[in-house]
């Protein structure tokens, strides 16, 4: 009678045995103030720290989606943790919260020690980030679920507020002011329609995305700092994570309501920060240009309306907060302060913003408006 093992059978207990060794290094790299125990335990430690007094937990969940299939595509695998945590933590610092700790779900076809450890490293780097600590995950080896080399990635965040700062949209009233914060690129939504079209245009991942954009009579594109910049690299382009910034910007000045630009684009997060039905927000699209030509690459490769955009991606702003009319001044000088722009002069006493990979761009977007019954809860002009 044949004989059986689990590892027969395509789950590899050694592998995944290696492949907790080889996390735990990136794991520790995380540790900060509150955490009581290293991974390998049946549940992350976390002790919550002193000093609220009414302190309320915010948690969240969420994965990469179909950006992982870049991933695959392009066997690079290092980044696309830091889009799992950018995910989750996005989401509860909406609500006021600074995040604590992490936890990462892998399911994969047949484990790869190799490309686990990179995948965590990534999701290592973004806790960094995001000041918080990978205390905990699981990884799940399915090889009947998943093809040769697929995996999936989830995320789950906890964050801590003081129940009387709790970010809730409860305070927003007419006239108040919407800024929004540069993204870093796609972030991890609309992949599904992107890796479409790419595939229908047959363009290929190490096309240079200055010749892309020739290629597609976007010629202004081409002239800015795309060189040496493939389409894939762009692709890949981790999510941004705002955490520490807002942490900052939620001690100078008081935030009435933040939304994370993700799946459903403008369209559908900007009115999550309102609590009213008898609000809406009217926001300005050219109150800031786009960030990154990727978005006009894809609008240009799929014939797609300008509406359709705006509520699939994020349209180069990531995060969109509220603050009363009187305090947007300290708010635009918050956010200045916090990436620390430097400023160069020219002979004839002209100043110039230098911009580093530290420039944090935010933009007045728009305003708080009455609305009447019958009304959108948004209107982009």
């Amino acid at each position: 009678m044949e004989k059986w093992t689990y590892e027969k059978s395509g789950v590899s207990v050694e592998a995944g045995y290696d492949a907790v060794r080889r996390m735990k290094a990136h794991a520790a790299k995380t540790k900060i103030n509150g955490v009581l125990e290293g991974l390998g335990s049946f549940g992350g430690l976390f002790e919550l720290p002193e000093g609220y007094k009414q302190p309320v937990l915010v948690s969240g969940t969420d994965s990469v989606g179909s950006k992982v299939m870049i991933a695959f595509d392009l066997d690079k695998h290092d980044t696309i943790g830091i889009d799992c945590v950018a995910m989750c933590v996005n989401d509860i610092i909406c609500m006021g919260a600074k995040p604590l700790y992490f936890l990462d779900y892998i399911g994969i076809g047949g484990l790869d020690p190799q490309k686990a450890e990179q995948i965590v490293k990534g999701v290592s780097e973004g806790c960094i980030q995001a000041d918080c600590a990978l205390i905990g995950g699981e990884t799940c080896e399915m090889p009947d679920i998943y093809k040769p080399g697929d995996y999936d990635l989830v995320g789950f965040a906890a964050g801590i507020a003081e129940k009387d700062r709790l970010i809730t949209g409860k305070d927003i009233k007419e006239g108040d002011v919407i800024f929004g914060i540069a993204s870093s690129g796609l972030h991890s939504n609309g992949y599904t329609l992107v890796r479409k079209l790419r595939e229908a245009t047959g363009t290929p991942y190490d096309i240079n995305m200055g010749e892309l954009c020739k290629s597609l009579d976007l010629e202004w594109c081409s002239m800015l700092n795309y060189i040496g910049r493939t389409l894939g690299e762009e692709l890949l382009t981790p999510t941004k994570i705002y955490a520490k910034l807002i942490t900052e910007l939620t001690e100078k000045v008081k935030v009435k309501g933040i939304a994370n630009i993700t799946g459903g684009g403008w369209v559908e997060n900007i009115p999550r920060m309102l609590a009213a039905d008898d609000l809406k927000i009217r926001v300005d699209r050219g109150g800031a240009p786009y960030p990154s030509e990727i978005f006009r690459i894809v609008q240009k490769w799929g014939n797609i309306e300008d509406y359709e955009m705006y509520k699939t991606f994020n349209m180069g702003i990531g995060m969109f907060f509220c603050v009363a009319e009187e305090d947007a001044g300290d708010a635009y000088l918050a956010i200045h302060n916090y990436s620390g722009h430097e400023f160069t002069t020219s002979d004839s006493g002209e100043r110039t913003l230098l911009c580093t990979e530290n420039t944090e761009w935010i933009y007045t977007m728009g305003t708080v408006e009455k609305r009447k019954k019958g009304e959108d809860s948004i209107v982009i002009i």
